[in-house]
Order: C-alpha cells, then structure tokens, then sequence
C-alpha cells in the first residue's frame, strides 16, 4: 500500500475539514492509508499529493464525492445504544404530542418534524420510524415530515433504497420488527413501502448553513460532531439550536456532552438517558406572559367631571 507522507497528511487533512467538517491529523496516517488507498489505485494516481491536488483543483466533483465518502465513519445499525429509542417512545413523544394536542383545538393534524442529522445509512431513520408507527398507530392524524441527511451520497442512496444485507438486518433489529416491516429480496431485505413512505433522505454538508430545512420538534445529531474540532463543534451546536422549536428536544450520542460546548442547551435525564431543550430566555424586566413585551401600566385614576 501506497505510503503517505506528512506534507500529504498536512494538505488533506486540511482539504478533508473544508468539505466536511472531519477534523484529522497526524496520527491518523493509517487511516489515510487504508481509506484513500484504493483510491489512488482506482483513480490510477501515484501519490496522495497528486490525489489532492486533483481534488483541490475542483475539475472533477466526482472525486471529492469519493474521498467523502471513503473517509466518513457510516458505523451503524438499527436501534443503536437503545436508550435514545426508549427515550423518544416513553419521554419525548408523548409529552411533546401532549403540548400539541393541548393547544391544536383547531388544527386537523398535529405537525411533527424530526431530523437525524448523521444519518448514514439510514438505520437510525428507519428505527425512528417504527418507534413512530407502534407509538402513533394511525398516522394520519399527524403532519409528519421525518429528514435523514449525511455527507455521503453512497449512503444516502442506500438509505433512500432501504435495502439491507443479512449482516446489517441482525445487527440490533428484532426478529418481529424484522418480519413486520421488511421484506425478502435480493438485496438481503428490503423496507416496506409504508415505512419507507415516512422518510425522506438529501446529501447535507453540516458545515453549510441549513437554516432553510426549516424548524424541527426532534433533532438526532449523534456521533458526528465527535470528528469535529472543537470551533466547529460549537458551531454546529449554536447552529442546531437555530433551528430547534422552542420545546424541542436534541438527542446527541451517549458519550457526547454539550457541557463547555454551546451554552444554549440544559440537559435533562430520563432513566439512564439524557437530552437536551432549549434554555429558557431569563425574564425581562416589567414583562408577563399576558403584556408579552409591553411592560405593565399602572392603571390611571378616573378624571373627575
């Protein structure tokens, strides 16, 4: 295998970040080795030098969607570290929709909007989707819009096909839920059609603003901001809050914490689990909920006729 060089390690680690966030150094040599290798034999390269400057110069997209997505970690599986799934079904959903249905008297469907924002593969969708279905029954009843994003278009077509190997399928989905909503095919196993009607999937770079996806009651970022430095971490985060409704919830990985990164979020616990809402903005002075932002007006004593 093609060795590769500091010099080389400094100028794609470096072009890696700008188009993706990955934060590498270093001592990740191996990683650019066993990556980007095949690659460079594919592309008929000699070097991870003439690999950037390829990329870098912008001529062929195609490569940069290649180095994408063989440098993402698309490590997933169904209903993975459990406790977020439990979470959403038994803490989350149900006080969330009982906030909407208390103040939808007039609205025919209550509207529900969750992002997993590092999707991959689609997994994490597709387990989010179930958790919705055996909660919600009758999805009618709900406005429902449920976005899986990733950088890399290879997982995303995935995700968008729904199809699965035999390996994938055993890793973390039980065998009910497997006979209930997949089906046999050639692929290994394939989403049924009313599961996978409930998602929709796009290529989203989570270093580019996305303000315009619109505002979310739900949002999943887990495991990704952990290959982020920490400026761009923090980035993501204020930027997440952004679009955050005001009594959403984020879930983030297990071994994640905001603590020290955006202190625009308060943890709360559930069982063994936490998430994160929006702090509460401190009252203003002379403000109520009923003035809003006129302060309150001491009432005048009657003119004397």
């Amino acid at each position: 295998m093609q060795k590769i060089t500091a010099e080389e390690i400094h100028q794609l680690a470096g072009y890696i970040r700008s188009i993706s966030g990955i934060s590498l150094n270093q001592s990740k040599a191996y990683l650019f080795e066993t990556r980007l290798g095949p690659l460079l034999a594919r592309e008929g390269l000699s070097s991870y030098g003439e690999l950037y400057r390829k990329a870098k110069s912008g001529s062929d997209k195609r490569l940069e969607n290649h180095i994408i997505d063989a440098i993402s970690t698309n490590e997933t599986l169904f209903f993975r570290d459990r406790g977020p799934f439990d979470l959403l079904q038994h803490k989350i959903l149900p006080d969330l929709l009982s906030r909407r249905n208390a103040n939808a008297s007039k609205i025919l469907s209550t509207p529900l909007r969750i992002w997993s924002a590092a999707c991959s593969t689609g997994q994490e969708v597709y387990s989010i989707a179930i958790v919705l279905k055996e909660l919600l029954g009758d999805l009618k009843n709900y406005k429902l819009k449920l976005l899986g994003t990733d950088i890399s278009d290879a997982a995303i077509a995935q995700a968008s096909r729904g199809c699965y190997s035999k390996f994938e399928i055993e890793r973390g989905l039980p065998r009910e839920k497997l006979v209930k909503y997949f089906t046999p095919q050639s692929c290994g196993w394939k989403v049924k059609d009313a599961l996978r009607a409930m998602a929709t999937f796009r290529r989203l770079n989570l270093m580019l603003p996305f303000a315009a996806l619109g505002k979310f009651d739900i949002i999943f970022c887990r495991n990704v901001a952990i290959y982020f430095d920490p400026n761009d971490r923090k980035k993501l985060f204020e930027r997440l809050a952004d679009v955050l409704v005001p009594d959403g919830c984020l879930i983030i990985g297990s071994t994640e914490s905001l603590t020290g990164v955006c202190n625009r979020f308060t943890p709360k616990r559930h069982l063994n689990s936490v998430y994160y809402q929006l702090k509460t903005p401190p009252a203003v002075p002379g403000q109520s909920k009923l003035t809003g932002n006129r302060p309150h007006r001491k009432s005048l004593p009657a003119i004397a006729k």
